[in-house]
């Protein structure tokens, strides 16, 4: 049977899909394909709306993800057609969807994205809902790309630290003769993105060139840092519940200097997963950093000068491209749940067991 699987990931950036075609033969993964779908302005504002209480929530949830639905589907096509492949040559998709609500503390978490029509328009089986199960078995529900870094990227001659650098930045601890170590370590480009568009028009600042303009705030870093979440101790998951423009407007003082504030929200990023590190990954040789922020040269820079003399690299260089690391993640946790393997690593989200996960939709095709 064929071992090629779709990913798609859609995160808490909120900036659109991405798709992956890959190749899981033989136990490695080879990306053959990648495709990227932007969500636009409109959809964006109204899922970043969805994250918090409002009127009319079911009805705006089941729209919006069979909005998404559509949208995934075009984005596996797009893979598809660029690889030369059809959907007869895809074993399953694995689909993250679009989390809305994640209350681990609470029982529950959501993501959206309507799973059964996306099987139906693109005629192949849909694994989807990877985090309830963890979350059924007592665990966090996230991060779960922990074990995938353990697949992609461990190295049995050295401890390696694996940075995710999304809208939520995640670590992932390769420990020699232990099990992983995962959690999220705050926020990585959430709180940037969101005011780079306030204040420029724009949906994130560009290599964080107005960042790097900008004067840190060591009082408003102070306040950011004394957030009791960055105290916690893992297992633990954080996202836009938490870290979220309200979050951040509360903290501010009157008159607050834009570009300053926004060199602080790159160096609360930067403090909070550094610390994380050397709190949580002392015996680290080298930190492989991947996700949308590696593209962020300001952000980049500080975490190399405060990680030093630890090695800071991208996932590029260890042969997954680093804007493509999650979706991959997830093809690999669809063949994960279809060849009933487990897919959590109970030492990162503190689940009782392992658990194979997400739910099955069988394709039409």
């Amino acid at each position: 049977m064929a071992q090629l699987y779709l990913g798609l990931m859609s995160g808490t950036s909120l900036d659109g899909v991405d798709a992956v075609l890959a190749d899981l033969d033989r136990g490695q993964t080879v990306i053959l394909a990648a495709a990227h779908v932007d969500f636009g302005a409109d959809l964006r504002n109204e899922l970043a709306a969805l994250t918090c209480s409002g009127s009319n929530e079911i009805d705006r949830a089941s729209t919006l993800g069979n909005r998404l639905a559509s949208i995934y589907a075009e984005a596996s096509m797009r893979a598809l057609s660029d690889a030369g492949r059809t959907a007869a040559d895809v074993r399953a998709i694995g689909c993250h969807g679009q989390t809305v609500r994640h209350r681990p503390e609470r029982g529950y978490t959501v993501q959206i994205g309507n799973a059964a029509l996306l099987a139906e328009l693109t005629g192949i089986t849909v694994v989807a809902d990877f985090r309830s199960r963890d979350i059924a078995a007592g665990g966090q529900g996230a991060p779960l790309v922990p074990a995938f870094h353990a697949r992609a990227f461990a190295d049995a001659n050295e401890e390696r630290a694996i940075l995710n650098l999304g809208g939520i930045a995640n670590l992932t601890v390769l420990r020699r003769g232990s099990s992983p170590l995962g959690f999220d370590t705050g926020p990585g480009n959430c709180l940037m993105d969101h005011w780079a568009q306030r204040h420029l028009g724009r949906p994130y600042d560009d290599n964080g060139a107005w960042a790097a303009d900008g004067t840190v705030d060591a009082a408003l870093l102070e306040r950011m840092l004394d957030e009791v979440y960055f105290r916690a101790e893992p297992p633990k998951s954080t996202g836009r519940e938490l870290f979220n423009p309200a979050w951040l407007d509360g903290l501010l003082h009157p008159g607050a200097n834009p570009r300053d504030v926004q060199a602080t929200l790159l160096e609360l990023t930067a403090v909070s997963a550094a610390r994380a590190i050397r709190d949580h990954a002392g015996g680290t040789r080298r930190v492989i950093a991947c996700g949308g922020g590696t593209r962020n040269t300001a952000l980049m820079r500080g975490l190399e000068r405060r990680l030093a003399p630890w090695p800071v690299e991208s996932s590029d260089c260890h042969g997954v491209p680093a804007q493509l690391v999650e979706a991959a993640a997830f093809a690999w946790l669809a063949q994960q749940a279809l060849e009933g393997r487990g897919g959590n690593l109970p030492s990162v989200t503190g689940a009782k067991g392992s658990r194979i996960l997400g739910a099955i939709h069988h394709g039409a095709g």
